[in-house]
């Protein structure tokens, strides 16, 4: 009688291990996984919010830099073989009559294949010489056209707005005297025709109350440039 017993006892130890969970345990368990799922949306929508909020700041960080990127590497490629050769000047003021009308002094350079801003009527044309430019409410303008034009001397250049965002354009000097820079909203000139090239180029960007100041040194050929 007695091992009976012990064997009904186990038997009813090997039931109760293998009981599933009660209904106390399964609305516990779903609590706290609403509460995980509730804090987990609070979080995403949270950080949603945050994004949101910022994403003019970094488009305008993004464009900054993007155009900075790009006229770097204009002024890069027009300064080095073949676009210039020995003895010339690759990055000068020249005098540039636009659509307007009014000749202006700007500075001026010359990239051999174009650029990939530029939209020709007909097919795009080598040797285009372009210019800088900043007008109120526009932006920068790139002022193009190619020596190979029939009408090169006597018809203004196309426009390009490169940036509606930049506001302004300066020009760093640096005096070798005084051994410091001196930024100047014009060209600076010496004599009455004589134009100096700077050596770097100031750039502002304005979106709103979003104000932003980039740099640009105008690269220098090597003194001894092989003839291409």
């Amino acid at each position: 009688m007695s091992g009976r017993r012990i064997h009904f006892s186990d038997r009813g130890v090997g039931r109760r291990g293998r009981r599933g969970f009660t209904l106390l345990e399964i609305l516990l368990a779903l609590a706290l996984v609403g509460l995980v799922l509730v804090a987990l949306n609070t979080f995403v929508f949270s950080m949603g919010e945050l994004w949101g909020r910022n994403a003019e700041v970094r488009l305008f960080e993004q464009h900054v830099r993007a155009v900075t990127r790009y006229l770097e590497n204009e002024l890069r490629t027009a300064a080095f073989p073949p676009a210039v050769k020995a003895g010339d000047a690759p990055i000068a003021p020249k005098e540039i009559r636009p659509s307007s009308g009014m000749t202006e002094h700007l500075l001026t350079f010359e990239l051999p294949q174009g650029s990939r801003l530029l939209k020709w009527p007909d097919r795009p044309l080598p040797e285009v010489v372009c210019s800088l430019q900043v007008r109120d409410r526009e932006g920068l303008c790139l002022l193009w056209h190619s020596r190979l034009e029939t009408r090169f001397e006597e018809d203004p250049p196309r426009e390009t707005i490169v940036s509606p965002l930049v506001s302004g354009l300066a020009y760093d000097y640096y005096d070798p005297e005084f051994k410091n820079w001196k930024s100047e909203t014009q060209l600076r000139r010496e004599g009455m025709d004589t134009y100096l090239t700077p050596q770097r180029l100031r750039l502002t960007f304005t979106y709103g109350k979003l104000t932003r100041e980039t740099v640009i040194t105008l690269p220098s050929p090597p003194e001894a440039l092989p003839n291409f």
